[in-house]
């Protein structure tokens, strides 16, 4: 049950901070009116209603007692019109007749309110009527001559209190309710920002104009971004820089031998397979220095400017087109977006050449999806184990056994493309492709 009531609040609960922080807000606020309305009503209300039906009580009992104690026509006509007058009862002396056998329904609270002072100053028989047209409450009281019927205005029963009260409660809720809604807004605006600028340094776009404001948590929560954002900056620099310089002293030793194994070819000819072989393992190294360098460089601190994704792939798959490799490529029009040209044709490139690399039918398509676009690459290969879908996107894992064993690499193709997408705010996911090899989906925000 404790579970099951977690499960309602949080999904009745408001997502946005701005309703949660309006709703902690106006909980108490309708609560506490609620309970002084409740107070008002069954403490204040009653007390009022109820000295309201003993004043028109007393009013109906003196004009009642004065017409019995001066029965004559003439003083009875006199003390009519002065009731009418002065104390607002219109009465009119019924000589002759007699009361109804069934009373009027007493069911509201001013007829309780009303019979109940009533009954406490007459012992003769009474008739009362709230629920008339003319909004007026008519008493009927039987005398030994005849009825006398009076006429009142509702309003008597009535305080002006209890209008004033509500328009109170109510204007003040409003009141309350606006400046609420406005400071919140205010403060929520600088959180809005420090979001906007976290997404935008997420996805490598170029960095907004962001200051910390609102309220001192929030404007330390800002400068704690504004920190982090250059620490990151400033260790990604670092690290560039320093596998630049490795790269270039590796590359040194590599060049000196390669000119060495030149040399040695031309003094022993006899070593040519040799030689042949020692050249194949230095080509392969200074590959696998490259993909090191791709992977450590990352996004290589390039700006991301709007650019056509469809020309950018028709490019890449024109040039895999002239080495040999024949590719189905199928695109909309003018998929321009925000992006890291030479990061994102490394991406696009590295799924292409491993798509071409285990198979022999290869299809590239590119469609705009809602506020994204997806880049769909397929091929008719061997495929990947469904267990090992995560692990290809480690830096340095292999699947040589079931993919390829004959291809040679470090391993850093597909984690390159998914550390290149992420930066653009995107993702790359793996699933069987309807070729029955493997079907790589890239997706990037507009």
């Amino acid at each position: 049950m404790a579970a099951t009531g977690k499960r309602l609040i949080k999904r009745f609960t408001p997502k946005r901070l701005f309703w949660r922080s309006l709703l902690i807000l106006l909980i108490p606020m309708v609560l506490l009116q609620g309970v002084v309305a409740y107070i008002f009503f069954e403490r204040h209300w009653d007390t009022v209603s109820r000295r309201l039906a003993l004043g028109l009580t007393g009013d109906i009992v003196y004009v009642m007692r004065t017409i019995q104690k001066y029965p004559e026509d003439e003083f009875r006509e006199w003390t009519l019109r002065a009731a009418h007058r002065e104390m607002q009862v219109n009465a009119v002396f019924e000589k002759g007749a007699h009361l109804p056998a069934e009373a009027p329904p007493i069911s509201r609270k001013m007829d309780r309110l009303l019979h109940h002072a009533l009954s406490e100053r007459l012992v003769i028989p009474f008739h009362i009527d709230t629920r008339r047209d003319d909004r007026n409450i008519s008493i009927r009281i039987e005398l030994k001559e005849g009825v006398l019927n009076i006429l009142t205005p509702r309003k008597r029963m009535f305080s002006t209190t209890v209008n004033i009260f509500v328009l109170w409660m109510v204007g003040t809720a409003l009141v309350v309710t606006g400046i609420a809604i406005f400071f919140l807004r205010n403060q929520i605006q600088p959180i809005r920002r420090l979001a906007a600028a976290a997404e935008a340094f997420g996805k490598g776009r170029p960095e907004v104009d962001f200051k910390p404001g609102g309220a001192s948590e929030i404007r330390q929560a800002g400068a704690a971004f504004l920190d982090m954002r250059e620490r990151i900056a400033r260790h990604i620099d670092q690290r560039t820089e320093m596998l630049a310089g490795v790269s270039h002293d590796l590359r040194t030793p590599l060049t000196r031998i390669k000119l060495q194994l030149t040399m040695l070819r031309e003094t022993s000819p006899d070593a040519g397979t040799e030689i042949s072989d020692l050249e194949s393992d230095i080509a392969e190294m200074e590959k696998m220095i490259d993909e090191y360098l791709d992977f450590a460089r990352g996004q290589g601190g390039e700006t991301p400017v709007p650019a056509d994704l469809s020309a950018l792939l028709g490019d890449i798959v024109e040039s895999a087109r002239r080495n040999g490799t024949v590719l189905g490529l199928e695109t909309e029009p003018a998929l321009t977006l925000p992006l890291r040209p030479n990061a994102i044709r490394r991406c696009l490139t590295n799924l292409i050449d491993n798509a071409v690399r285990y198979g022999e039918q290869v299809e590239v398509r590119a469609q705009r999806v809602g506020d994204s676009v997806e880049v769909i690459i397929e091929d008719d290969g061997p495929g990947i184990p469904p267990e090992s879908v995560e692990d290809v996107f480690k830096p340095f894992y292999r699947l040589d056994n079931s993919r390829s064993p004959n291809y040679a690499g470090a391993g850093l193709g597909l984690a390159i493309a998914r550390d290149v997408a992420r930066g653009h705010g995107g993702e790359i996911t793996l699933q069987e492709s309807a070729l029955g090899g493997l079907r790589a989906v890239l997706r990037l925000p507009v």
